[in-house]
């Protein structure tokens, strides 16, 4: 298992600052992972720094809590590929899907999808640890319908990260032909063997220097 390959080297502090972000870019060129996760602020250094490696460049959207309008994140969207970015990260309006409001969360999810115009990928970032099983799975659906590449369990700025159960919860749910991202809480080989198990197809991980090295 090439597990570099599954890995979003990812810094998504506040307080990160250009030489965090410059190392962890140098950290994904030396390890070859699949890509590094920044904040938009740092898409086009990232783009810049990756132009000749086969690392793609990531960011977040709505982030973290998903409570922006969907023309906000829609905008972001566009501008972080503007800048170079190859996938997106969106955060889905958590409080609408607990309400029940499955169409205005399809909508939003759509507006993010129609704004990569299938320039990047998309992640539909859920925050499990706030949703019960059924909501897990309502948004998994609807992530699904609005034609998004990937589901993804956890901002890693909640009151928990990605759990196994949540992570085959959502491969079931979405089958083979998405995505499944577990991000947050991972920090060893072990976590991240255990993910993948459980279906997923890429981790998102502060720690995947360390994972990687076994340390």
């Amino acid at each position: 298992m090439e597990l570099n390959r599954k890995m979003d080297h990812t810094i998504l502090k506040a307080d990160a600052t250009k030489a965090d972000v410059i190392k962890l870019i140098e950290e994904a060129k030396k390890y070859q992972f699949y890509s590094v996760c920044v904040n938009p602020t740092w898409v086009r250094l990232a783009t810049d720094m990756l132009s000749q490696e086969p690392v793609a460049v990531c960011t977040v959207i709505g982030f973290p809590l998903g409570a922006n309008t969907s023309a906000v994140k829609a905008f972001e969207t566009t501008d972080a590929i503007e800048n170079g970015a190859d996938e997106v990260d969106m955060v889905i309006n958590i409080g609408a899907l607990k309400a029940g409001e499955d169409d205005l969360v399809q909508a939003d999810i759509e507006a993010v999808v129609l704004a990569a115009k299938d320039k990047a990928l998309v992640k539909v970032i859920i925050e499990t640890a706030l949703l019960t099983a059924d909501e897990i799975e309502r948004a998994c659906r609807l992530a699904k319908a609005a034609k998004a590449d990937f589901v993804k369990t956890s901002t890693g700025f909640s009151t928990a990260g990605a759990t196994v159960e949540h992570v085959a919860l959502m491969r079931q749910t979405v089958g083979k032909e998405m995505g499944v991202k577990a991000s947050g809480g991972i920090h060893s080989e072990q976590d991240a063997t255990n993910m993948i198990e459980a279906g997923a197809s890429r981790l998102g991980t502060s720690a995947s220097v360390a994972i990687i090295s076994k340390g």
